[in-house]
């Protein structure tokens, strides 16, 4: 386990023992432990735990991904979110976690925005919402109270170590939910932008989603050529769209910055008006998730520990 988390760039963990009831214990708490230290240590944890019927928690902390932990699926949940995952626990029966590693979501130190986006996934995926992003370690029994007294141990049943995924691949998988409506503020920021007018589409930012970085989150092609551009463009004109660009708008703007859809017009692919006819499907079939997630509301969980 602590070889997976390493392979996505976590070195550091917080280490917490918990007692059969789930409390912390006093003295046995290590914050910021350095994965040296704490393969040194976990052979000792374990057996300590086993005795006096405590729990080993980890939290890992990485600088280069960001973890995100889906807690309490069931085993088909689990097989759906694999090609996404690089590690997925059974912690006890019938009852999985899988792990995701972001590599361009929000940084773990920008910790507000790292919530959200870790939120927004969790809801997407259907996931428990208030999982903590710690776990039991595998090898370990899970001691809860409702388990005794034939307490489940904690195992790994699939990993991909160093295997990450992009905010892009998520968004094309339906696996972020809509961000939550937020309290109107009574003075707009500083940094808001000026806006306009956008016939049917109310009030819209001036600037568009950066096509490059859109296109460096996108993932790699089957054949690890290179980035794929047709998840590239549907992403693209997916945020267009959600900063309130019409579709019509979101087609002849993609027609400039697309690499593929200029290739549609060498082909001759040219609709009425100009636009290829790939970049006015696209923008459709964005406006339709678009339409899609806002409709989408996920039926809230709760669960105070993991696994």
């Amino acid at each position: 386990m602590l070889s997976a988390f390493a392979s996505v760039g976590a070195k550091v963990f917080d280490v917490s023992i918990t007692d059969i009831e789930q409390e912390p214990v006093k003295g046995l708490q290590r914050p910021g432990e350095p994965i040296e230290v704490l393969r040194r240590r976990i052979g000792r944890d374990l057996q300590d735990g086993e005795r006096d019927r405590h729990n080993v928690i980890i939290r890992p902390r990485s600088t280069t991904a960001l973890p995100i932990q889906l807690d309490d699926f069931d085993d088909q949940q689990a097989e759906r979110l694999a090609p996404y995952s690089f590690m997925t626990i059974r912690t006890s029966p019938g009852n999985y976690q899988v792990w995701l590693a972001v590599s361009d979501g929000p940084k773990e130190s920008d910790k507000e925005a790292a919530r959200e986006f870790k939120t927004r996934v969790r809801r997407g995926a259907g996931a428990d919402h208030s999982a903590t992003g710690a776990t039991r370690i595998a090898g370990s029994l899970n001691f809860k109270s409702k388990y005794a007294p034939a307490f489940p141990r904690v195992e790994i049943t699939r990993t991909n170590a160093g295997s990450v995924t992009t905010v892009a691949a998520l968004e094309l998988a339906g696996l972020i939910a809509p961000e939550q409506p937020q309290p109107p503020r009574s003075v707009p920021p500083e940094t808001s932008r000026p806006a306009r007018k956008v016939a049917g589409q109310g009030t819209a930012p001036r600037h568009w989603p950066d096509y490059q970085r859109t296109l460096q989150g996108a993932p790699m092609k089957r054949d690890g050529t290179g980035p794929d551009r047709s998840t590239a463009d549907f992403m693209w004109c997916k945020w267009a769209i959600e900063r309130g660009h019409s579709i019509d708008e979101t087609a002849a703007k993609l027609a400039e910055v697309s690499e593929r859809a200029q290739e549609a017009v060498r082909r001759g692919d040219i609709e009425k008006g100009g636009v290829p006819g790939y970049c006015k499907l696209t923008a459709w079939k964005a406006a339709a998730a678009v339409d899609r997630e806002r409709s989408h509301r996920q039926p809230m969980k709760s669960s105070a520990t993991p696994g």
